[in-house]
């Protein structure tokens, strides 16, 4: 039966090349709310980010039902930053009996402020289009992501950068 594999993690800490080698692995279709919303709107949408957010991740929970049900597994590449978030997600695939696996990325705060630094340096030099985190940014979703408990997690992957 194909899967739901949920990656939880900070921004930054490394969850889209990480999901880039699940998908090979797994045949995975990868849903990414920042891949559609930098797509589709601006990257400044200010007080509407998060409403619009909340908005893509429920299309994209629907849409996995569909690609799953094509027959492909799926891979939701987008933080769930919550543990009740990631208890939702997780409800939402067991009562429709679909199996589903959260991978954490850790990452140490050392390495997370260089992929942060990294990340800023190409989005600046105009080689990528993902959000710019300035301090402000950081010090929220520092403020919002809750570590999740080793029970929480399928698989645990460290994130020590090369």
């Amino acid at each position: 039966m194909n899967k739901a594999i949920l990656l939880c993690g900070k921004i930054c800490s490394g969850k889209s090349t990480y999901a880039e080698r699940i998908r090979k692995q797994e045949k995975a279709v990868v849903l990414s709310c920042d891949e559609l919303m930098l797509a589709l709107f601006d990257p400044l949408l200010g007080d509407r980010h998060d409403i619009i957010s909340e908005r893509t991740q429920q299309y994209l929970f629907k849409k996995s039902l569909d690609i799953l049900e094509a027959g492909a597994n799926v891979l939701l590449d987008w933080g769930f930053w919550q543990k009740k978030r990631r208890d939702a997600a997780r409800a939402f695939y067991e009562e429709k009996g679909i199996p589903c696996e959260f991978h954490y990325i850790d990452i140490s705060d050392e390495n997370w402020q260089k992929n942060v630094a990294e990340r800023n340096k190409a989005v600046t030099e105009g080689k990528s289009d993902a959000y710019f985190i300035d301090d402000g940014l950081a010090a929220k979703f520092e403020s919002l992501f809750e570590t999740p408990a080793r029970d929480e997690i399928d698989v645990w992957y460290e994130n020590t950068r090369p």
